[in-house]
């Protein structure tokens, strides 16, 4: 398999001032002139969306395939005024990771780490009720905190941190574990069921769980940039059983590494397929691999292009019709990217986040965190009417 990442601009280029510059073109055309500059291969998707109709795998393809990058941003930005209208959300949230130790060694992360290695760490409760304490004293909203598989935290451990998070403040939203570390807490920490778990730790004060983990589905990607991870199967499990006990979640998809289009276009199935199963997902956040500091296997893959980062945002939003938000993750793409992704069917900037380590460790080089003034200005410039939310998408 081969990357299937396109290197047609730098996110930092001033290709990326083009694509912005063309999408706000698109954006101020009337419908029926934007119709007639839709290529010939695209006009039966754009006939579908407009009619708000499903789009099939294969028209997913064609959209991946496709080189009119503003074309599908014009079909993306349909479902995304048709869904939010011209606001731009945002979220004042701060990321919290408490430890890095981790019993896996996935290809591609630069995150894990063993005990001993010298870029190991671990937080102590007190520790991190204090930073939560600094953000709630500036004004957050949620907490998002996730963490490696850790081999010797004890189930005391955890629900003495989610109580007392939730008892400095009844109104922080606590956003907290991939499915993968609620199989880890189910099966090694708590040994009971998943639902049990998920049970005693919404109990504590757990409000909702991330959507990290989702990689690429297909068995043999996962195999080649995280053996030994949950399966697809096992990933949606939990989604599930956190959906049907009433609860939310977001989720994700790692791209641009040893996919190809066809896998992208399976794992989003799998996702919508589920979000018909359960209507639990809030928003969809994809975002691009970076090998820099992966395991030597995968160092050698090219980064993303803001070209392949854009279009499959696009295709995303078009695909995913039953998904009402989707995310550009600027510590991903960027903050200048991101907005540039409202064009492109995004209807959210994510949040000021503060203190990432996950993708920086990996090799990020933006900034840890945003203010809010930043966010806001990101999406004035998109032409965007920017709007504060909460962890389930809803505006304050």
């Amino acid at each position: 398999m081969q990357n299937s990442s396109e290197q047609i601009a730098d996110p930092t280029s001033e290709n990326a001032k083009a694509i912005d510059a063309a999408a706000g073109v698109w954006n101020r055309m009337p419908q029926m002139r934007v119709e007639k500059l839709i290529p010939a291969d695209l006009q039966p998707i754009y006939h579908k969306v407009r009619d708000g109709q499903r789009i099939t795998d294969s028209d997913a393809l064609t959209l991946y395939r496709s080189r009119d990058l503003n074309a599908l941003g014009a079909i993306a930005n349909i479902i995304r005024e048709r869904k939010n209208g011209n606001v731009g959300t945002y979220i004042h949230n701060l990321y919290i990771n408490y430890s890095n130790h981790c019993i896996l060694r996935c290809q591609f992360c630069a995150f894990g780490a063993r005990k001993n290695e010298e870029h190991a760490f671990e937080m102590t409760v007190d520790e991190i009720l204090h930073r939560v304490q600094r953000g709630l004293d500036v004004g957050i909203t949620e907490v998002h905190m996730v963490g490696g598989l850790h081999p010797s935290l004890k189930p005391e451990w955890y629900l003495d941190l989610i109580t007392r998070m939730r008892a400095l403040s009844p109104a922080l939203f606590i956003k907290a574990f991939t499915a993968v570390e609620i199989r880890h807490l189910a099966e090694r920490v708590f040994k009971t069921s998943i639902a049990e778990t998920l049970t005693t730790l919404k109990a504590a004060g757990l409000q909702a769980i991330t959507g990290g983990g989702a990689e690429i589905f297909d068995p043999v990607v996962r195999d080649q940039i995280c053996r030994g991870k949950e399966t697809a199967e096992e990933w949606a499990e939990v989604h599930q059983t956190w959906h049907e006990m009433g609860m939310r979640s977001t989720a994700t998809m790692l791209f641009g590494h040893i996919e190809t289009l066809e896998h992208r276009v399976d794992h989003l199935r799998r996702l919508r397929e589920l979000q018909d199963i359960t209507a639990g997902f809030t928003g969809f956040i994809p975002f691009a691999f970076e090998s820099e500091s992966a395991r030597p296997e995968l160092r050698h893959i090219v980064r993303a292009t803001a070209f392949d980062e854009l279009r499959n945002l696009a295709v995303s939003r078009i695909y995913l019709d039953n998904f009402d938000h989707i995310t550009a993750y600027w510590i991903s793409l960027t903050l200048p990217m991101a907005s540039v992704a409202l064009n492109y069917g995004v209807d959210d900037l994510h949040g000021t986040i503060f203190e990432e380590k996950i993708f920086h460790m990996a090799g990020a080089v933006t900034p840890a965190g945003q203010s809010i003034a930043a966010l806001k200005k990101a999406i004035r410039e998109a032409g965007r009417e920017p709007v504060a939310r909460d962890t389930y998408y809803r505006q304050l």
